[in-house]
């Protein structure tokens, strides 16, 4: 039996760790350092067969469910009790990284392995869950396991998902065999935590080791069109151009101006813009636009929606042009469970480690699992917070120190059994 105080001084290896995600890394490596290892391909079965194994080599029991979502076990004293469960993804981008989601499944087999290493009996199950396609970079829709799992959509709708070639995730897991008998969702989880790379630069310019994440920003999005008239650049004054373009551009210098007026977790983006005929003597007839609005409780994310409804509204009130706003994706925010942050909280303080709340801008796993379980996360620094680039990178001493305190933040969920 480990006394409180042994317990305490649990720590992950962290050689082992890099070790391992360097591993999955190879499955897919890119000659610029990164991974491209999209989901449900060949590479795919590669790495779910070699972190399969790695549970098994460790004495846990394997579960795959209809999406694909996988399930490592390690059974507790109580297996009637709900397992507290940690775990993110392991597909990329087509110039992915190497710890964008695969960190948050390694860092689960670490805390696994220091158990069994120390003999560590948890009163509640462990796993680790390896969620189906969360990029959304070859099927959509994005957070595609954990979104069937939580009944954010049906199986049927995933299934029926195709990429570029017309392929289907259903034939697509058949063929890398990973298509399971459980149903998705029948699998209870008594508390989830998923630890990630931040993506963004704001630990790193704190020079902070460790993010504690209250929340999950919401986002709506929608397409924006813009239709005036084309005409001739040379011969057609300036008073009485229908340009849809420079109309256009009032509405997305809105869009960052709303943001600025949400702070400080206001987000306006406008990434994607297609101009027709799109000819350098043409005034430009048609404008179609991304609008991305993003912050951190729907009440204020409402606000944002309701600034750009009204700007829109003027603007077309002013200009005499048609614009058309659709919503055709909304994500409403997601705060996290206040015990699950305490626990992260609790154990950074425990382990000595700096920290601060960073509430995460990117989607994440842990935004569905959080409809059906108390949730939270563990942000660790990433270089210059890049992510989704073949040069993502992070530093050893702060992945160690990440799982550390997922260890210690599952250990008071599981509680260690006397």
């Amino acid at each position: 039996m480990e006394t409180d105080a042994t317990i305490d001084n649990l720590r992950i290896d962290g050689d082992r760790l890099w070790r391992s995600l360097m591993e999955l890394g190879a499955i897919g490596a890119t000659k610029k350092g990164g991974v491209c290892r999209l989901a449900l391909t060949d590479l795919d079965r590669q790495g779910r067969d070699l972190v399969s194994a790695w549970a098994r080599s460790e004495g846990m029991s394997v579960t795959v469910d209809q999406i694909g979502n996988i399930f490592m076990r390690r059974p507790g004293r109580n297996n009637a009790l709900p397992p507290v469960v940690t775990g993110s993804h392991i597909d990329t981008q087509p110039t992915g990284g190497k710890f964008d989601g695969n960190y948050g499944v390694l860092a689960g087999m670490e805390v696994v392995r220091t158990l069994n290493q120390h003999k560590i009996e948890t009163e509640a199950p462990i796993e680790i869950a390896v969620w189906t396609n969360e990029e959304g970079s070859r099927f959509v829709p994005v957070m595609m396991g954990s979104g069937v799992f939580c009944g954010a959509f049906t199986l049927e709708h995933a299934y029926a998902a195709t990429d570029t070639e017309g392929k289907n995730v259903k034939d697509e897991l058949q063929h890398i065999g990973y298509i399971g008998e459980q149903k998705s969702g029948d699998h209870p989880i008594g508390a989830y935590y998923e630890a990630h790379i931040e993506q963004g630069p704001v630990l790193e310019n704190a020079d902070t080791v460790i993010g504690v994440v209250p929340a999950v920003l919401g986002l709506a999005w929608y397409d924006c069109t813009v239709t005036g008239f084309e005409s001739h650049a040379g011969p057609t004054p300036m008073e009485i151009r229908k340009d849809a373009l420079q109309v256009s551009t009032y509405i997305m210098q809105e869009v960052v101006a709303i943001a600025r007026r949400y702070p400080p977790y206001g987000r306006g983006t406008v990434g994607a813009v297609q101009v027709l005929p799109n000819s350098r003597n043409v005034i430009p007839g048609q404008v179609k636009f991304s609008i991305d609005l993003r912050n951190v409780s729907d009440a204020l994310l409402d606000g944002m929606n309701a600034d750009l409804d009204a700007y829109i509204a003027r603007t077309r009130a002013e200009t005499g042009l048609a614009i058309e706003l659709l919503r055709v994706s909304y994500f409403p925010p997601c705060p996290f469970h206040p015990d699950c942050v305490a626990q992260v909280r609790a154990a950074a303080a425990m382990l000595g480690y700096a920290t601060m709340d960073v509430v995460s801008g990117a989607g994440h796993d842990a935004i569905y699992a959080a409809r059906v379980a108390p949730a939270g996360m563990i942000f660790v620094p990433c270089k210059d917070g890049v992510s989704h680039n073949e040069i993502e990178d992070a530093k050893p001493e702060h992945l160690e120190a990440g799982a550390n305190v997922l260890l210690h933040a599952m250990l008071a969920s599981a509680v260690v059994a006397k």
